[in-house]
């Protein structure tokens, strides 16, 4: 069942970033724009392709680079923000949102590792 919401909340978070990153300025759209939609993306995608596999160690493996497109989200949405990309409203909406996604795949990561122990 937390794999359901997990993706549910994923989910909502690219079609915040898309809506959101419309707004951008038009230079940004190969930079900033590109890459916050492509990291935003790759969380979800990443996530199903671990969710996919039967081996642990493969899992666990996807799941990482999903937590770690999910860092570099943070990151950019912050960035964004502070060249005032986002409004304040939005950008606690996409933080919390992806703080919230970090932290469902920290204990499905962990979930696995401490199985392997």
């Amino acid at each position: 069942m937390e794999n359901n919401i997990l993706k549910v909340k994923i989910h909502e978070f690219i079609k915040l970033t898309y809506q959101y990153s419309n707004q951008f300025p038009k230079n940004e759209l190969y930079a900033l724009t590109s890459q916050l939609r492509r990291a935003a993306v790759s969380v979800m995608l990443n996530f199903l392709e671990g969710y996919a596999r039967i081996k642990e160690n493969v899992k666990l493996n996807f799941w990482e680079i999903s937590y770690g497109s999910a860092r570099e989200c943070k990151y950019i949405i912050y960035l964004a923000k502070e060249l005032k990309y986002f409004s304040e409203d939005e950008y606690l909406k996409l933080t919390n949102l992806i703080d919230e996604i970090s932290a469902m795949l920290w204990v499905s990561m962990t979930k696995i590792k401490n199985r392997k122990l």
